[in-house]
């Protein structure tokens, strides 16, 4: 049986450590001998689409998604396509040119490291989740 803190250890190229569904259901929950993120602040957004978003970089925040219900189609890395400053710290854009790919659905859990570009590309009619902002 695999240890779900052996699953967050194990991030593709991009830093990116996404696990899905079937892998959180088998893990057996353990607490980690150390924590995986360190933070004094965080914001919990709970988000439900039916379209794609903007495209997205936070220069300062790590966002944890947790996939409740739905599916959808998630590029990280690239670069962004009209990026602008919205805030302090954060630029959005139209799209990602480049990147990787990945389809998330029900009970998956992503980890986008701040810093990286991001965009929720493709809705499969819905998909609901929650992100823990770590700054």
């Amino acid at each position: 049986m695999i240890h779900l803190t052996t699953l967050f250890l194990l991030m593709a190229a991009d830093g990116v450590t996404h696990v899905p569904a079937k892998e959180v259901a088998a893990a057996q929950l353990v607490r980690p001998p150390a924590p995986i993120v360190t933070a004094e602040h965080y914001l919990v957004m709970s988000v439900k689409r039916t379209e794609p978003g903007q495209s997205e970089i936070h220069a300062k925040e790590t966002d944890v998604f947790y996939v409740i219900d739905g599916a959808a189609t998630l590029i990280t890395g690239g670069t962004i396509v009209d990026g602008k400053t919205t805030a302090p710290d954060q630029i959005r854009g139209s799209s990602i040119k480049g990147g990787q790919i990945r389809h998330i659905a029900k009970g998956d859990i992503i980890t986008v490291p701040k810093g990286l570009p991001h965009w929720i590309s493709a809705v499969e009619g819905s998909v609901t989740y929650v992100v823990v902002k770590v700054l």
